[in-house]
Protein backbone atom coordinates (compact mmCIF):
# COMPACT_ATOMS: atom_id res chain seq x y z
CA UNK A 1 0.00 0.00 0.00
CA UNK A 2 1.42 3.35 -0.90
CA UNK A 3 1.42 6.39 1.85
CA UNK A 4 -1.31 8.11 -0.27
CA UNK A 5 -3.49 4.98 -0.11
CA UNK A 6 -3.10 4.68 3.19
CA UNK A 7 -3.84 8.40 3.53
CA UNK A 8 -7.15 8.01 1.88
CA UNK A 9 -8.51 4.70 3.61
CA UNK A 10 -7.39 6.39 7.06
CA UNK A 11 -9.72 9.06 6.25
CA UNK A 12 -12.22 6.83 5.79
CA UNK A 13 -11.92 4.67 9.01
CA UNK A 14 -12.02 7.68 10.87
CA UNK A 15 -15.10 8.77 9.47
CA UNK A 16 -16.53 5.46 9.60
CA UNK A 17 -15.42 5.31 13.26
CA UNK A 18 -17.35 8.41 13.84
CA UNK A 19 -20.63 7.20 11.93
CA UNK A 20 -20.59 4.13 13.93
CA UNK A 21 -20.42 5.58 17.53
CA UNK A 22 -23.16 7.78 16.45
CA UNK A 23 -25.55 5.40 15.71
CA UNK A 24 -24.46 2.37 18.61
CA UNK A 25 -27.75 3.29 19.94
CA UNK A 26 -30.03 2.23 17.01
CA UNK A 27 -28.15 -1.40 16.95
CA UNK A 28 -28.77 -4.13 19.17
CA UNK A 29 -26.13 -4.07 22.12
CA UNK A 30 -25.38 -7.45 21.08
CA UNK A 31 -26.08 -9.39 17.69
CA UNK A 32 -28.70 -12.00 16.86
CA UNK A 33 -26.48 -14.48 15.22
CA UNK A 34 -25.94 -17.84 15.16
CA UNK A 35 -22.34 -19.89 15.94
CA UNK A 36 -20.14 -20.10 13.23
CA UNK A 37 -22.63 -17.66 10.60
CA UNK A 38 -19.40 -15.14 10.49
CA UNK A 39 -16.92 -18.12 10.12
CA UNK A 40 -19.08 -19.37 7.01
CA UNK A 41 -18.63 -15.80 5.75
CA UNK A 42 -14.77 -16.14 4.99
CA UNK A 43 -13.27 -17.64 2.85
CA UNK A 44 -12.07 -21.22 3.79
CA UNK A 45 -8.54 -20.52 2.01
CA UNK A 46 -6.39 -17.19 1.89
CA UNK A 47 -5.75 -15.73 -1.37
CA UNK A 48 -2.89 -16.10 -3.34
CA UNK A 49 -2.92 -13.10 -5.17
CA UNK A 50 -3.51 -9.49 -3.23
CA UNK A 51 -6.93 -7.86 -3.28
CA UNK A 52 -7.87 -4.16 -3.84
CA UNK A 53 -9.08 -2.49 -0.31
CA UNK A 54 -12.33 -1.61 -1.94
CA UNK A 55 -13.29 -5.33 -2.24
CA UNK A 56 -11.78 -5.56 1.38
CA UNK A 57 -13.63 -2.80 2.99
CA UNK A 58 -17.09 -3.71 1.46
CA UNK A 59 -16.45 -7.29 3.58
CA UNK A 60 -15.73 -5.15 6.15
CA UNK A 61 -19.39 -3.81 6.03
CA UNK A 62 -20.97 -6.97 5.50
CA UNK A 63 -19.27 -9.44 7.45
CA UNK A 64 -18.56 -7.30 10.83
CA UNK A 65 -20.77 -4.32 12.39
CA UNK A 66 -23.58 -6.49 12.27
CA UNK A 67 -22.26 -9.87 13.79
CA UNK A 68 -20.27 -8.23 16.84
CA UNK A 69 -21.40 -7.42 20.52
CA UNK A 70 -20.81 -3.49 20.60
CA UNK A 71 -18.93 -2.82 23.98
CA UNK A 72 -19.07 1.12 23.68
CA UNK A 73 -22.68 1.29 23.37
CA UNK A 74 -24.17 3.25 25.92
CA UNK A 75 -26.52 0.25 27.09
CA UNK A 76 -23.86 -2.34 27.70
CA UNK A 77 -24.31 -3.29 31.87
CA UNK A 78 -22.50 -6.39 31.07
CA UNK A 79 -19.48 -7.97 32.26
CA UNK A 80 -17.44 -4.49 33.19
CA UNK A 81 -16.96 -2.27 30.86
CA UNK A 82 -13.97 -2.11 27.92
CA UNK A 83 -13.93 1.75 27.71
CA UNK A 84 -12.56 3.58 24.69
CA UNK A 85 -12.99 7.31 24.89
CA UNK A 86 -12.52 9.24 21.55
CA UNK A 87 -9.33 10.79 22.71
CA UNK A 88 -8.38 7.46 23.59
CA UNK A 89 -9.13 5.86 20.27
CA UNK A 90 -7.14 8.99 18.90
CA UNK A 91 -3.86 7.96 20.61
CA UNK A 92 -4.15 4.25 20.02
CA UNK A 93 -4.39 4.95 16.10
CA UNK A 94 -1.42 6.99 16.41
CA UNK A 95 0.37 4.67 18.45
CA UNK A 96 -0.44 1.70 15.71
CA UNK A 97 0.67 4.07 12.72
CA UNK A 98 4.19 4.50 14.80
CA UNK A 99 4.15 0.90 15.48
CA UNK A 100 7.08 1.19 18.39
CA UNK A 101 8.33 -1.94 20.22
CA UNK A 102 8.52 -0.58 23.70
CA UNK A 103 10.07 -3.53 25.60
CA UNK A 104 13.51 -1.29 26.30
CA UNK A 105 14.41 2.36 27.28
CA UNK A 106 16.59 2.56 23.78
CA UNK A 107 13.89 1.04 21.52
CA UNK A 108 11.29 3.41 22.25
CA UNK A 109 12.63 6.45 25.26
CA UNK A 110 9.79 8.14 24.91
CA UNK A 111 7.29 5.57 25.59
CA UNK A 112 9.63 4.31 29.05
CA UNK A 113 9.93 7.91 29.97
CA UNK A 114 6.11 8.43 29.75
CA UNK A 115 5.04 5.25 31.47
CA UNK A 116 6.95 6.23 34.49
CA UNK A 117 5.02 9.72 34.50
CA UNK A 118 1.82 8.78 33.59
CA UNK A 119 1.94 5.96 36.58
CA UNK A 120 3.11 8.69 38.53
CA UNK A 121 0.18 10.96 37.83
CA UNK A 122 -2.32 8.22 38.60
CA UNK A 123 -0.57 7.72 41.65
CA UNK A 124 -1.29 11.11 42.87
CA UNK A 125 -4.63 10.57 41.37
CA UNK A 126 -5.44 7.57 43.63
CA UNK A 127 -4.18 8.45 46.89
CA UNK A 128 -1.02 6.78 46.96
CA UNK A 129 1.77 7.26 48.74
CA UNK A 130 5.27 9.13 47.61
CA UNK A 131 7.64 6.83 46.32
CA UNK A 132 5.51 3.69 44.92
CA UNK A 133 5.88 3.20 41.58
CA UNK A 134 4.87 1.03 39.04
CA UNK A 135 4.27 -0.41 35.33
CA UNK A 136 1.72 -0.83 32.95
CA UNK A 137 0.62 -4.55 31.93
CA UNK A 138 -1.78 -5.66 29.24
CA UNK A 139 -4.28 -6.88 31.65
CA UNK A 140 -4.96 -7.72 35.28
CA UNK A 141 -4.33 -11.17 34.97
CA UNK A 142 -0.67 -10.72 33.76
CA UNK A 143 -0.36 -7.91 37.04
CA UNK A 144 -1.47 -10.98 39.42
CA UNK A 145 0.62 -13.35 37.73
CA UNK A 146 3.16 -11.23 37.89
CA UNK A 147 2.29 -10.66 42.16
CA UNK A 148 2.40 -14.21 42.69
CA UNK A 149 5.26 -15.28 41.22
CA UNK A 150 7.49 -12.53 43.37
CA UNK A 151 4.95 -14.41 46.31
CA UNK A 152 6.22 -17.35 44.89
CA UNK A 153 9.93 -16.19 45.17
CA UNK A 154 10.28 -14.48 48.41
CA UNK A 155 8.65 -17.25 50.10
CA UNK A 156 11.14 -19.81 48.87
CA UNK A 157 13.98 -17.20 49.59
CA UNK A 158 14.67 -16.09 45.72
CA UNK A 159 15.27 -20.20 44.76
CA UNK A 160 12.28 -21.20 42.63
CA UNK A 161 13.31 -20.20 39.32
CA UNK A 162 16.36 -21.50 39.51
CA UNK A 163 15.60 -24.68 41.12
CA UNK A 164 12.30 -25.19 40.60
CA UNK A 165 9.52 -26.02 43.34
CA UNK A 166 10.44 -29.31 44.13
CA UNK A 167 11.24 -29.74 47.79
CA UNK A 168 10.24 -26.34 48.36
CA UNK A 169 7.30 -27.40 50.59
CA UNK A 170 2.99 -26.42 50.06
CA UNK A 171 3.33 -22.79 48.90
CA UNK A 172 -0.14 -21.16 50.03
CA UNK A 173 -1.48 -18.57 48.83
CA UNK A 174 -4.65 -16.87 50.91
CA UNK A 175 -7.90 -14.78 49.33
CA UNK A 176 -11.55 -14.39 49.48
CA UNK A 177 -13.93 -16.26 47.91
CA UNK A 178 -15.37 -13.20 46.50
CA UNK A 179 -11.79 -13.12 44.13
CA UNK A 180 -11.09 -13.36 40.36
CA UNK A 181 -10.76 -16.48 39.02
CA UNK A 182 -7.61 -14.75 37.37
CA UNK A 183 -6.23 -15.49 40.78
CA UNK A 184 -6.62 -19.13 40.03
CA UNK A 185 -5.27 -18.96 37.02
CA UNK A 186 -1.95 -17.82 38.41
CA UNK A 187 -1.69 -20.15 41.00
CA UNK A 188 -1.71 -22.44 38.10
CA UNK A 189 0.56 -20.80 36.15
CA UNK A 190 2.85 -20.22 39.03
CA UNK A 191 3.17 -23.90 40.12
CA UNK A 192 1.37 -23.63 43.12
CA UNK A 193 -1.41 -25.40 42.23
CA UNK A 194 -5.46 -24.84 43.14
CA UNK A 195 -5.24 -26.90 46.47
CA UNK A 196 -3.03 -24.62 47.17
CA UNK A 197 -5.18 -21.38 46.79
CA UNK A 198 -6.67 -20.84 50.07
CA UNK A 199 -10.32 -19.27 49.85
CA UNK A 200 -11.98 -17.86 52.99
CA UNK A 201 -15.28 -16.57 53.52
CA UNK A 202 -16.84 -13.39 53.10
CA UNK A 203 -18.36 -11.28 56.20
CA UNK A 204 -21.48 -10.32 54.29
CA UNK A 205 -23.00 -7.64 54.00
CA UNK A 206 -22.82 -4.18 53.16
CA UNK A 207 -18.92 -4.88 51.86
CA UNK A 208 -18.76 -8.78 51.72
CA UNK A 209 -15.59 -8.48 52.89
CA UNK A 210 -12.72 -11.61 53.59
CA UNK A 211 -12.90 -12.67 57.14
CA UNK A 212 -9.83 -11.51 58.91
CA UNK A 213 -10.27 -13.99 61.76
CA UNK A 214 -10.62 -16.80 59.44
CA UNK A 215 -7.63 -15.68 57.33
CA UNK A 216 -5.57 -15.54 60.35
CA UNK A 217 -6.80 -18.80 61.77
CA UNK A 218 -5.77 -20.53 58.11
CA UNK A 219 -2.25 -19.17 58.08
CA UNK A 220 -1.36 -20.64 61.49
CA UNK A 221 -3.29 -23.73 60.64
CA UNK A 222 -1.16 -23.98 57.51
CA UNK A 223 2.70 -23.51 59.49
CA UNK A 224 1.16 -26.20 61.85
CA UNK A 225 1.03 -28.17 59.04
CA UNK A 226 4.52 -27.41 57.45
CA UNK A 227 2.89 -25.80 54.68
CA UNK A 228 4.66 -22.54 53.47
CA UNK A 229 2.16 -19.19 53.43
CA UNK A 230 3.44 -17.54 50.81
CA UNK A 231 0.88 -14.21 50.15
CA UNK A 232 -2.59 -12.91 50.72
CA UNK A 233 -4.38 -11.13 47.60
CA UNK A 234 -6.91 -8.44 48.81
CA UNK A 235 -9.73 -7.56 46.95
CA UNK A 236 -11.19 -3.65 46.28
CA UNK A 237 -14.49 -4.58 43.96
CA UNK A 238 -14.86 -7.97 43.18
CA UNK A 239 -16.38 -9.01 39.72
CA UNK A 240 -19.08 -10.83 40.92
CA UNK A 241 -21.03 -8.47 43.79
CA UNK A 242 -18.50 -5.49 44.25
CA UNK A 243 -17.20 -7.50 47.17
CA UNK A 244 -14.19 -4.86 49.20
CA UNK A 245 -11.72 -5.86 51.65
CA UNK A 246 -10.86 -4.29 54.72
CA UNK A 247 -7.39 -3.05 53.57
CA UNK A 248 -6.28 -1.75 57.05
CA UNK A 249 -6.94 -5.34 58.66
CA UNK A 250 -6.10 -7.77 56.24
CA UNK A 251 -3.10 -5.75 56.06
CA UNK A 252 -2.00 -6.24 59.22
CA UNK A 253 -2.45 -10.18 59.34
CA UNK A 254 -0.23 -9.86 56.12
CA UNK A 255 2.22 -7.17 58.32
CA UNK A 256 2.24 -9.42 61.31
CA UNK A 257 3.04 -13.04 59.62
CA UNK A 258 5.72 -10.96 56.97
CA UNK A 259 3.25 -11.98 53.92
CA UNK A 260 3.68 -10.37 50.81
CA UNK A 261 -0.17 -8.46 50.00
CA UNK A 262 -1.38 -7.72 46.18
CA UNK A 263 -4.70 -6.06 45.79
CA UNK A 264 -7.08 -6.77 42.93
CA UNK A 265 -8.61 -3.55 42.20
CA UNK A 266 -9.47 -3.98 38.22
CA UNK A 267 -13.06 -2.35 38.65
CA UNK A 268 -13.18 -0.72 41.13
CA UNK A 269 -9.53 1.00 41.32
CA UNK A 270 -10.63 3.51 38.70
CA UNK A 271 -13.47 5.00 41.18
CA UNK A 272 -10.40 5.57 43.51
CA UNK A 273 -9.83 9.10 42.00
CA UNK A 274 -12.80 10.42 44.00
CA UNK A 275 -11.81 11.26 47.35
CA UNK A 276 -15.19 10.29 48.83
CA UNK A 277 -14.75 6.80 47.54
CA UNK A 278 -11.03 6.42 48.77
CA UNK A 279 -11.83 7.17 52.45
CA UNK A 280 -13.80 4.13 53.11
CA UNK A 281 -12.76 1.83 50.12
CA UNK A 282 -9.10 2.60 50.16
CA UNK A 283 -8.59 2.96 54.08
CA UNK A 284 -5.22 1.18 54.47
CA UNK A 285 -4.21 0.62 50.79
CA UNK A 286 -0.70 2.02 51.82
CA UNK A 287 -0.06 -1.78 53.63
CA UNK A 288 -0.10 -3.34 50.49
CA UNK A 289 3.25 -4.85 48.41
CA UNK A 290 1.40 -4.64 44.88
CA UNK A 291 -1.89 -3.18 43.39
CA UNK A 292 -3.86 -3.70 39.99
CA UNK A 293 -6.60 -1.77 38.47
CA UNK A 294 -7.50 -1.35 34.69
CA UNK A 295 -7.83 2.49 33.32
CA UNK A 296 -9.26 0.15 30.33
CA UNK A 297 -12.38 -1.01 32.49
CA UNK A 298 -14.01 2.46 34.20
CA UNK A 299 -11.47 5.26 33.32
CA UNK A 300 -11.67 5.38 29.77
CA UNK A 301 -8.51 4.07 28.19
CA UNK A 302 -9.01 1.44 25.33
CA UNK A 303 -8.33 -1.76 26.22
CA UNK A 304 -5.45 -3.07 26.58
CA UNK A 305 -4.22 -0.83 29.42
CA UNK A 306 -3.38 -2.33 33.17
CA UNK A 307 -1.70 -0.70 35.95
CA UNK A 308 0.23 -2.58 38.49
CA UNK A 309 1.37 -0.35 41.46
CA UNK A 310 4.09 -1.96 42.91
CA UNK A 311 5.77 -0.18 46.68
CA UNK A 312 9.28 -2.21 46.06
CA UNK A 313 9.48 -2.68 42.33
CA UNK A 314 13.15 -4.54 43.13
CA UNK A 315 11.09 -7.51 44.50
CA UNK A 316 9.13 -8.11 41.25
CA UNK A 317 12.49 -7.27 39.01
CA UNK A 318 14.31 -9.95 40.76
CA UNK A 319 11.43 -12.16 40.01
CA UNK A 320 11.14 -11.42 36.43
CA UNK A 321 14.48 -9.86 35.26
CA UNK A 322 16.48 -12.07 32.64
CA UNK A 323 19.38 -9.89 30.67
CA UNK A 324 21.08 -11.78 27.96
CA UNK A 325 23.93 -9.92 26.24
CA UNK A 326 21.33 -8.49 23.16
CA UNK A 327 19.17 -6.79 25.66
CA UNK A 328 21.39 -4.75 28.01
CA UNK A 329 21.37 -1.05 27.65
CA UNK A 330 24.49 0.88 27.41
CA UNK A 331 24.05 4.92 28.26
CA UNK A 332 26.78 7.67 28.27
CA UNK A 333 28.45 7.90 31.26
CA UNK A 334 26.98 10.22 33.99
CA UNK A 335 23.70 10.08 32.28
CA UNK A 336 20.59 9.02 34.16
CA UNK A 337 19.63 5.03 35.00
CA UNK A 338 17.24 4.27 32.31
CA UNK A 339 14.32 1.45 33.58
CA UNK A 340 13.62 -1.16 30.89
CA UNK A 341 9.88 -2.01 31.59
CA UNK A 342 10.25 -5.36 30.23
CA UNK A 343 12.23 -6.33 33.23
CA UNK A 344 8.96 -6.03 35.50
CA UNK A 345 6.60 -8.12 33.61
CA UNK A 346 6.42 -11.09 32.07
CA UNK A 347 6.57 -10.53 28.47
CA UNK A 348 9.38 -9.22 26.36
CA UNK A 349 7.57 -7.02 23.71
CA UNK A 350 5.54 -3.98 25.08
CA UNK A 351 2.98 -1.37 23.44
CA UNK A 352 3.33 2.09 23.69
CA UNK A 353 0.10 2.06 26.71
CA UNK A 354 1.43 5.45 28.06
CA UNK A 355 0.23 7.35 25.15
CA UNK A 356 -3.23 7.05 25.69
CA UNK A 357 -3.41 7.21 29.05
CA UNK A 358 -1.14 10.86 28.81
CA UNK A 359 -4.19 12.09 25.76
CA UNK A 360 -7.26 10.67 28.39
CA UNK A 361 -5.73 12.44 31.23
CA UNK A 362 -4.82 15.87 29.64
CA UNK A 363 -8.10 16.18 27.52
CA UNK A 364 -10.97 15.18 30.44
CA UNK A 365 -9.02 15.92 33.26
CA UNK A 366 -9.57 14.45 36.65
CA UNK A 367 -12.44 16.51 37.86
CA UNK A 368 -14.16 15.28 34.32
CA UNK A 369 -13.33 11.64 34.91
CA UNK A 370 -14.74 11.80 38.46
CA UNK A 371 -18.06 13.48 36.95
CA UNK A 372 -18.57 10.45 34.89
CA UNK A 373 -17.89 7.95 37.83
CA UNK A 374 -20.12 9.69 40.01
CA UNK A 375 -23.20 9.53 37.82
CA UNK A 376 -22.65 6.18 37.27
CA UNK A 377 -22.82 4.88 41.06
CA UNK A 378 -25.82 7.84 41.15
CA UNK A 379 -27.54 6.32 38.13
CA UNK A 380 -26.56 2.57 39.05
CA UNK A 381 -28.62 3.31 42.84
CA UNK A 382 -31.43 4.64 40.60
CA UNK A 383 -32.16 1.53 38.86
CA UNK A 384 -31.91 -0.49 41.80
CA UNK A 385 -34.40 1.32 43.49
CA UNK A 386 -36.84 1.58 40.48
CA UNK A 387 -36.88 -2.06 39.94
CA UNK A 388 -36.72 -2.92 43.85
CA UNK A 389 -40.13 -0.79 43.10
CA UNK A 390 -41.38 -2.92 40.86
CA UNK A 391 -41.33 -5.80 42.88
CA UNK A 392 -37.81 -7.38 41.73
CA UNK A 393 -35.43 -8.51 44.75
CA UNK A 394 -32.78 -7.12 45.32
CA UNK A 395 -30.28 -9.62 46.24
CA UNK A 396 -26.91 -7.67 46.76
CA UNK A 397 -27.11 -3.74 47.25
CA UNK A 398 -25.55 -1.68 44.78
CA UNK A 399 -21.33 -1.33 45.58
CA UNK A 400 -19.93 1.60 43.75
CA UNK A 401 -21.91 1.37 40.46
CA UNK A 402 -22.79 -2.84 40.72
CA UNK A 403 -26.03 -4.80 42.16
CA UNK A 404 -27.53 -8.21 41.60
CA UNK A 405 -31.36 -8.96 41.66
CA UNK A 406 -33.85 -11.56 40.82
CA UNK A 407 -37.49 -11.41 38.78
CA UNK A 408 -39.69 -14.19 39.77
CA UNK A 409 -39.24 -18.09 40.14
CA UNK A 410 -36.25 -20.40 40.53
CA UNK A 411 -33.21 -20.17 39.17
CA UNK A 412 -33.66 -20.98 35.22
CA UNK A 413 -36.22 -18.58 35.83
CA UNK A 414 -33.26 -16.38 36.04
CA UNK A 415 -31.31 -17.50 33.15
CA UNK A 416 -34.14 -16.84 31.26
CA UNK A 417 -34.51 -13.39 31.69
CA UNK A 418 -30.98 -12.87 30.93
CA UNK A 419 -31.61 -14.45 27.82
CA UNK A 420 -34.42 -12.60 27.19
CA UNK A 421 -33.56 -9.27 27.90
CA UNK A 422 -30.32 -9.96 25.36
CA UNK A 423 -32.39 -11.55 22.69
CA UNK A 424 -34.05 -8.03 22.69
CA UNK A 425 -31.01 -6.27 22.13
CA UNK A 426 -32.04 -3.23 24.16
CA UNK A 427 -29.56 -3.39 26.56
CA UNK A 428 -26.84 -6.40 27.90
CA UNK A 429 -26.84 -8.10 31.22
CA UNK A 430 -24.67 -10.93 32.10
CA UNK A 431 -25.96 -13.41 35.16
CA UNK A 432 -24.16 -14.38 38.53
CA UNK A 433 -24.02 -16.80 41.14
CA UNK A 434 -24.23 -15.66 44.56
CA UNK A 435 -24.67 -17.74 47.58
CA UNK A 436 -25.93 -20.45 45.28
CA UNK A 437 -28.50 -18.32 43.60
CA UNK A 438 -28.59 -17.48 39.94
CA UNK A 439 -28.75 -13.53 40.23
CA UNK A 440 -28.71 -11.03 37.72
CA UNK A 441 -25.85 -8.28 37.33
CA UNK A 442 -26.20 -4.96 36.20
CA UNK A 443 -22.86 -3.02 36.03
CA UNK A 444 -23.06 1.03 34.97
CA UNK A 445 -19.46 2.40 33.37
CA UNK A 446 -19.95 3.00 29.55
CA UNK A 447 -17.74 6.29 29.44
CA UNK A 448 -20.67 8.19 26.96
CA UNK A 449 -23.83 6.53 28.70
CA UNK A 450 -26.53 9.06 29.60
CA UNK A 451 -29.00 8.38 32.47
CA UNK A 452 -31.50 8.21 29.81
CA UNK A 453 -29.79 5.11 28.48
CA UNK A 454 -29.47 3.88 31.90
CA UNK A 455 -32.82 4.15 33.02
CA UNK A 456 -34.09 2.69 30.20
CA UNK A 457 -32.93 -0.21 31.52
CA UNK A 458 -35.83 -0.37 34.20
CA UNK A 459 -38.46 -0.39 31.73
CA UNK A 460 -37.15 -3.19 29.46
CA UNK A 461 -36.15 -5.49 32.39
CA UNK A 462 -39.91 -5.04 33.51
CA UNK A 463 -41.29 -5.15 30.47
CA UNK A 464 -39.90 -8.59 29.77
CA UNK A 465 -40.41 -9.99 32.65
CA UNK A 466 -43.76 -9.20 32.42
CA UNK A 467 -43.88 -10.74 29.19
CA UNK A 468 -42.63 -14.01 30.15
CA UNK A 469 -44.73 -13.91 33.54
CA UNK A 470 -47.95 -13.60 30.90
CA UNK A 471 -46.95 -16.81 29.03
Amino acid sequence: MEWDEFERWGAKAAEFGADYHRGLRDRPVRPDVQPGEAAALLAAAPPEAGEGMEAIWADFLHVVPDRLTHWQHPRFFAYFPANAAPVSMLAEMLVSVMAPQCMLWQTSPVATEMEGVMVDWLRQAMGLPEGWSGVVQDSASSATLSAVLTMRERATGWTGNREGLSGKGALRVYCSAQAHSSIDRACWVAGIGQENLVKLPDTGAPAYGVDVAALRAAIAADRAAGHVPAGVIAVTGGTGIGAWDDLAAVGQVAADEGLYLHCDAAWAGSAMICPEIRAEMWRGVEMCDSIVFNPHKWLGAQFDCSVQFLKDPKQQVDTLKIEPEYLKTTVTSGASPVVNYSEWTIPLGRRFRALKLWFLLRYYGLEGLRGRLRNHVAWAGEVCEGLRARGFEIVTEPILSLFTFRGPGDDAAQQALVDAINADGRIYVTQGLHRGRKVVRFAVGQFDCTREDVMMAVEVIAELSARRAGG
